[in-house]
């Protein structure tokens, strides 16, 4: 698995060089300027934490989803949701410093289980396909958002955007000069908690064992109905706390999100690179915000576009999504390690 996603990375590069050769006047700079950009300044590779946090939040919880072979796509809502019940609650309440940031996440999370839960119990209740119903779950939730930020929380002045966020509701700056936050530690503890519920707990073994085989697991007595909603209920936490944490950092003053951000989508790009696995959710968000700074730089200093970026993205999910990709070294493996350990037995 680690060698068919680290050719899948090296053949969608390899592709992305190729096009920015046909394209490019200066492709050696353009390259040179995607791949070590974001360590040319310490500002650049702060701007790589930074984009790296909400993408774990929501990586960690379609990584719980997805687990459970529950496709449901309202991670992207359940982050929307996040952000605004975040910002209802900066805006309403004052309480103490430190205490006041937590509360609005917790609320927030609980707000995206809500939005994660709705698709799940359709499932459970009326066969409804949870793919379809979570889509649509997220654009429900964009317009009532819209709603609520325009006839409660909008600043006159502001337009479009709401009153400022002010006081004890953000978080704290980690480190002077830079915007990385107080998330990031918030962020890392979930993707510990996500490794620890899947691979230490009872509930996570059923879920991952009705994620492979749901009749075997019906079969074992798990609940496939309490796997459902417990797995759905859990991943729209998560993801609704990193709407949370998003809003409340030094990134966002007010909330102006009339648009779906798209980390709920990018999440299962980190799901599908860290193979479900919370544990190895930073580097894949590491890895793609890396790539995302690095091509944002090459499209601000070389002709070349930003959106080679979803290239590289597109061919990597399809290689590695790819069951026959490099099956034939794999299965190659397999036998001569059987092989091995016959002639070992036979050896005894």
């Amino acid at each position: 698995n680690i060698m068919r996603t680290t050719v899948a990375i090296l053949i969608a590069l390899g592709l992305s060089f190729l096009i920015i050769f046909l394209v490019s006047k200066e492709p050696g700079v353009a390259i040179s300027t995607l791949l070590l950009g974001p360590l040319q300044k310490a500002r650049n590779f702060s701007n790589v934490i930074e984009l790296m946090i909400p993408l774990m939040f929501t990586g960690v919880g379609v990584c719980i989803m997805f687990t459970a072979n529950q496709i449901n796509l309202a991670g992207e809502g359940a982050f929307h949701i996040g952000g605004l019940v975040a910002t209802a609650i900066a805006l309403n309440f004052i309480l103490p410093k430190g205490i006041h940031p937590m509360f609005a996440i917790l609320l927030a999370g609980i707000a995206g289980s809500i939005i994660t839960l709705i698709p799940a119990l359709m499932k459970v209740k009326t066969t409804a396909n949870e793919l379809v119903s979570s889509l649509m779950m997220n654009y429900l939730v964009l317009y009532i958002s819209n709603f609520i930020l325009m006839k409660f929380l909008r600043d006159p002045k502001m337009g479009s955007g709401s009153y400022e966020i002010l006081g004890n509701s953000k978080l704290m700056v980690l480190f002077p000069g830079t915007r990385i936050h107080t998330g990031l530690l918030i962020a890392f503890l979930v993707v510990v908690f996500g490794y620890w519920f899947l691979y230490k707990t009872k509930i996570g073994y059923e879920l991952r064992l009705t994620g492979e085989n749901e009749k075997f697991a019906k079969y074992s007595g798990v609940s496939i109905v309490k796997v459902v909603l417990i797995s759905q209920l859990l991943g729209g936490f998560i993801a609704g706390m990193g709407g949370g944490v998003e809003m409340l950092s030094p990134m966002f003053n007010r909330f102006t999100w009339t648009a779906l951000l798209g980390y709920g989508w990018d999440a299962i790009i980190i799901s599908t690179l860290s193979k479900k696995n919370p544990l190895y959710v930073p580097l894949s968000a590491f890895f793609l915000a890396y790539l995302r700074v690095g091509a944002f730089l090459m499209s601000s200093s070389t002709d070349v576009p930003v959106e080679i970026m979803s290239i590289i993205q597109g061919v990597i999910i399809v290689l590695i999504v790819a069951e026959q990709f490099l099956s034939k070294y794999r299965h190659k493996i397999i036998s001569r390690e059987a092989k091995s350990n016959l002639n070992i037995k036979e050896a005894k």
